[in-house]
């Protein structure tokens, strides 16, 4: 059976079509139509059919940014405004007549690094997404764990420090504060009183970029020991703009081991294998 997956991204949609091999078919990119939810919806349908086009056996998988909510079936939590409290899911499928599987993009992630990347042949997988956000998904024995009311992996909204920063999300402290992209830009300027984009920061030479590495390193070894405390996984993947940061493959290793409640620690921590295509080839995964 043929696999299509589609990757809604907030500048632009990747689909792909696979065969039952896994080889890749056909693969697309169109412009993502800027904060409007009917031409979303109307853009990934003519992708679909595009790729769909001469074959009859097919199933269609999506990755989203945000996630289903399994009380209300909406979207939530999604960076692309015009998504939040829409019926996704069941648009999609009510213009495609067939039925879809929907997962948010750290899930589909870290079940295509599982399955086809740096992940294979692991039976537990916590892949991580840290970018703009701070997110997670766990991939057992090759499935998504999802956990009882679906947010399971979602380590961004741990609380890493009691009345701490403010998050979005209404509570204060998460992880997502202190290790995310934009709150790494934001220490920066703390410490500093100027404003620069991550890559410059961390090619800095300015001697207040000891204090700044340190503290990133000291809050994104706390995160991540918490997950292995708790999760034990087999392996880790990082994925995300933040993963290409080369210190966190050794000093940030160093700091997330040293943390661990154990007397032994070898939990590979590895870049991811399949860059900016691990969403829409998780997508195509999902049936």
């Amino acid at each position: 059976m043929y696999k299509i997956g589609i990757d809604l991204g907030g500048t632009k949609i990747e689909g792909i079509l696979l065969d039952d091999t896994l080889s890749t078919i056909k693969r697309v990119r169109v412009p993502t139509p800027k904060e409007n939810y009917r031409e979303i919806i109307n853009q990934i349908s003519s992708l679909v059919n595009g790729l769909s086009q001469n074959i009859n056996d097919f199933t269609v998988g999506i990755c989203t940014p945000g996630a289903i909510s399994k009380k209300t079936g909406l979207l939530k939590n999604s960076n692309t405004q015009c998504l939040i409290g829409m019926p996704l899911k069941e648009d999609l499928e009510e213009n495609l007549k067939q039925k879809i599987m929907m997962e948010n993009d750290a899930n589909c992630f870290a079940i295509s690094e599982a399955n086809m990347g740096c992940a294979k042949n692991h039976s537990v997988v916590f892949g991580v997404i840290m970018g703009t956000g701070v997110g997670g998904g766990i991939v057992i024995d090759g499935k998504i764990h999802h956990g009882r009311t679906n947010i399971a992996g979602e380590w961004g909204h741990h609380t890493l420090y009691k009345n701490g920063n403010q998050c979005y999300c209404g509570k204060k402290g998460c992880v997502e504060t202190y290790i995310s992209g934009p709150a790494l830009e934001k220490n920066w300027e703390t410490l500093t009183g100027t404003k620069e984009s991550l890559p410059n920061i961390v090619n800095s030479k300015d001697p207040k970029f000891v204090q700044w590495k340190e503290n990133f390193l000291d809050n994104f070894g706390t995160s991540l020991a918490n997950v292995i405390d708790i999760l034990d996984p087999d392996v880790i993947v990082m994925g995300g703009g933040l993963s290409n940061i080369d210190f966190l493959y050794t000093d940030g290793i160093k700091n997330v081991y040293k943390k661990v409640f154990s007397d032994l620690v070898d939990t590979p921590i590895l870049k991811n294998s399949l860059g900016d295509s691990a969403g829409v080839f998780g997508a195509a995964l999902l049936n």
